[in-house]
């Protein structure tokens, strides 16, 4: 992962040479040099990782992880120098300063020790070109092959919801299901590693059919370790219980309470364990009867006989058929093209990769994902295709082979936010925005020419996805991707390649990334210097309880980019943790969110000038934010969404204009002389995601009805008036014209009866994606419906919780001609929609397949 390593540094070495910092500047020439040496290595740094890797050498290995080490401790001194030349900023204009100049000794001492690494690096690079007999290209050669290719595809473009050769195995067991009447029906799924048995059993467990059927539906995933109790309460937390601060035997009595006089269906997902004790104490707790049954996946037969199933409701996943392993290799490798191959030189080379998968869907879509993005030519493809064969002779099977070289295929850059899901527990769902700000706040994220930030970060999220080394977990209604895990063999792969190159270690000792867990030990933080990320980690609707003498330890981790709380219960006051981190200068990303009782932040924290990300969503019990936060002029994303207490967000918000996401910012009132009003909106012209929440018309005064319309970049735009009084709102708001290049609008809790006037298909050309949830509409206003043939571009809707809103499916479908997916529930006033129950649980309409999903 060294060209990971060094194209990071080199994207955060460019960003910082621009900026023409003084202390920067100070040693422009030794950077200049280090730059140039790094650029000559940087197009043979991947073939010495995988020549590392296969050949074993370990003086080559010893060499690699000495450059390693060298470029983060260059990367250190660099954010040293930026954190210098600020401190030097604020001390311009003091007369000691032209008397006394201060940080002599910083300026030596550094640029001693820049000149020792670049000597070292240039020994290096001697080496490595040496060892590999690789000659050295000129500079301009070099920028020219290694930067003259990108990514093909920056957005998804494989639907991850298709499946390929598996509904004969699902329509089995449905049957089985469906035949079950008396004691719990036990069925078993049993197969090897990438078989597709999870695949199997979410396809049974989501099927409209068993949702009717079943009246609870648990699904638990089973690690490899686990115990008794963590199942309870995973099976509780699927029935909407938190089951906080309960024993054993409580969490039992509770599971059987909420059970008794149901069928069920339960999912025991990827049990290792020959020991079943703690399925027979779970077991016998069950309520018996009424058809209820457990599936069961697992790759050893012995679990599966010794939970209880019996041998004629086994299934074994068979290989797929050499057809359906080309229809699914061809639905993910021309995905751009429909799944149609339109290269019939790349016919042969194909089929020929597929058919050393042998029938395996992971390793079939680990391998299709990566030829995604080949150019779509012979030559790349046959050394690709030869690459492959090469990684089947050194590994056992043909789904370690496809995933390691999926891992070795990828872009630098991709490398280091792939090897970010090492931190993660086993069967972890992971949400896309904890990806994205880590990868973001770390400097992973290549940012160019004005790019948005975020924007970047989501396509690198994409790059993962579409190679389908990362599984899809949720979507929201218009398919975009919220939350995803990693298989577990995927996971394997990745904390091999993050310890060999000290990502991330299992033992927490000697890496620069951590997961934050109550178990966590001091000695993993005692004067680590190196770590650069902090993360809770805990799994969904789960908490860290963090120790005062793991907690103080943070501090001591001087190199921090990136620290996130959330998720977490602290033995210590939080504000003396908070006035702690106010020490840690490098500081890009600090999530605070769903950490309690925070109240507020206090004023240590006015020294994290570097901030990018800051996040205090879901702090209930926070009631205003400091006036200092309108100085991080950094400041890329600020979030204080689902924050009951906060009044309003302090005036000056105007001056940060680098913010792209601004969520949950409620407009002061009129009398709230220190809030920021929805005018300073006006100089936000890098928004590209606004949360807005209003309560009262005076919220937005008769001169502000324009603050949006000049947001240029704005994508998305949520407006909700929870809680809201005061029929002057409904005025307000309709006169609030969003910009016209809106993508994807969200309106929740409106309280007029007929929408806003600005909904219409005139007024914002562009939108391609609508939800509207909850709130008094009756109708949508006669705009809506557009004038002189007017029509809408809208692709997906969502209605939710609209009980009064009457529409007849036949009129919507006439001014949205391009609707593919509609999603509705709790809507009983909808007329002839093709949904069943739209009253109640509802469901999604989807064009492509003229059918209805949940």
């Amino acid at each position: 992962m060294v060209d990971a390593v060094v194209t990071v540094f080199l994207e955060k070495l460019l960003n910082t040479l621009s900026e023409q910092s003084r202390f920067v500047n100070e040693f422009r020439d030794q950077f200049k040099r280090l730059e140039k040496e790094l650029q000559l290595m940087q197009c043979f740094l991947k073939d010495a990782d995988r020549h590392k890797r296969k050949s074993k050498n370990e003086t080559l290995r010893q060499i690699m992880a000495n450059l390693r080490e060298l470029i983060y401790e260059a990367e250190d001194i660099l954010a040293d120098c930026q954190l210098q030349s600020q401190d030097d900023d604020q001390l311009s204009n003091s007369w000691l300063n032209c008397i006394y100049p201060p940080n002599l000794q910083f300026q030596y001492g550094t640029g001693k020790r820049l000149r020792e690494i670049n000597e070292k690096i240039t020994h290096i690079k001697d080496d490595i070109s040496s060892l590999l007999n690789i000659p050295l290209f000129n500079r301009m050669e070099t920028n020219d092959i290694c930067n003259g290719r990108s990514d093909r595809w920056s957005g998804p473009v494989y639907d991850h919801t298709q499946v390929v050769g598996l509904e004969g195995d699902t329509r089995k067991i449905k049957d089985w299901l469906i035949e079950a009447e008396e004691g719990i029906l036990a069925i078993g799924v049993v197969g090897m590693g990438g078989l597709g048995k999870t695949t199997i059993a979410q396809m049974v467990f989501n099927d409209r059919e068993m949702e009717n059927r079943f009246e609870r539906r648990m699904w638990v995933s089973v690690s490899q370790t686990f115990t008794q109790e963590q199942i309870m309460r995973s099976m509780l937390r699927t029935l909407g219980d938190a089951s906080v601060g309960d024993d054993g035997g409580e969490l039992l009595r509770k599971i059987s309470l909420y059970l008794s006089g149901k069928r069920y269906l339960l999912v025991m997902d990827d049990v290792w364990s020959e020991n079943t004790d703690w399925w027979q104490r779970i077991h016998e707790g069950l309520p018996k009867g009424k058809g209820s049954s457990i599936i069961i996946t697992t790759r050893n037969e012995k679990v599966a006989q010794r939970m209880g199933v019996k041998e004629e409701k086994v299934h074994r996943p068979r290989f797929l058929s050499s057809d359906d392993s080309w229809l699914l290799f061809r639905k993910i490798a021309f995905a751009a093209t429909g799944g149609e191959c339109m290269y019939p030189l790349l016919q042969d080379v194909g089929r020929e990769i597929v058919e050393k998968c042998q029938g395996l869907p992971l390793a079939i879509k680990a391998v299709g994902g990566m030829m995604l993005y080949k150019a779509p030519t012979y030559p790349e493809w046959r050394r690709t295709a030869n690459n492959f064969l090469d990684e089947l002779s050194e590994n056992d099977g043909s789904v370690m082979a496809s995933l390691q070289l999926s891992y070795d295929e990828l872009p630098s850059y991709l490398k280091s936010c792939f090897l970010s899901f090492s931190l993660y527990p086993e069967d972890c769902v992971i949400t896309k925005e904890q990806l994205v700000h880590w990868w973001i706040g770390e400097g992973f994220v290549p940012v160019r020419n004005g790019r948005s930030s975020i924007e970047a970060g989501e396509d690198c999220f994409s790059g993962l996805t579409n190679r389908c080394l990362v599984e899809v977990v949720d979507k929201t209604y218009n398919k975009t991707i919220s939350t995803c895990k990693i298989h577990d063999m995927v996971r394997d792969l990745v904390i091999k390649a993050a310890e060999e190159d000290a990502f991330f270690r299992s033992n927490g000792m000697s890496c620069r990334h951590l997961g934050i867990k109550s178990e966590m030990q001091k000695k993993q933080l005692i004067g680590n210097s190196k770590l650069r990320a902090l993360l809770s980690t805990t799994k969904s609707a789960e908490v860290n309880n963090i120790a005062s003498s793991i907690a103080t330890k943070f501090s001591e981790c001087c190199y921090l980019r990136v620290l996130d709380l959330s998720r977490s219960i602290f033995e210590m006051p939080l504000k003396g943790l908070l006035n702690q981190i106010g020490s840690l200068q490098h500081l890009t990303c600090l999530s605070l969110s769903n950490t309690h009782p925070l109240i507020q932040l206090p004023p240590s924290l006015e020294k994290l000038n570097n901030l990018q990300i800051l996040d205090v969503s879901y702090c209930q019990n926070l009631k205003m934010l400091p006036p200092y936060i309108v100085s991080f002029k950094k400041l890329r994303v600020l979030d204080v969404s689902h924050c009951g207490s906060l009044e309003y967000v302090p005036k000056g918000l105007a001056k940060l204009s680098n913010l792209e996401v601004l969520l949950g910012f409620r407009p002061a009132r009129s009398n709230q002389f220190e809030g920021c009003r929805i005018s300073e909106l006006r100089n936000l012209t890098r928004l590209r995601t606004l949360g807005l929440q209003f309560t009262c018309g005076d919220e937005i005064g008769g001169d502000e009805v324009n603050a949006l319309i000049n947001l240029n970049e704005l994508q998305f735009l949520s407006i909700s008036c929870f809680d809201s009084h005061g029929s002057d709102l409904i005025a307000k708001v309709d006169k609030l014209y969003p910009p016209q290049q809106l993508d994807e609008l969200s309106l929740s809790f409106y309280p007029g009866k007929t929408s806003p006037i600005w909904l219409n298909p005139a007024s914002l050309p562009m939108l391609r994606y609508l939800s509207v949830s909850s709130g008094n509409i009756e109708s949508m206003h006669e705009s809506f419906w557009g004038e002189n043939n007017t029509i809408w571009k809208i692709e997906a809707l969502m209605f939710e919780s609209l009980s009064d809103l009457g529409l007849y499916w036949v009129e919507l479908q006439e001014v949205m001609p391009s609707l593919r997916i509609v999603n509705a529930t709790w809507c009983p006033e909808l007329h002839s929609f093709p949904i069943e129950d739209v009253g109640f649980r509802g469901g999604v309409w989807i064009k492509e397949e003229q059918n209805m999903h949940m």
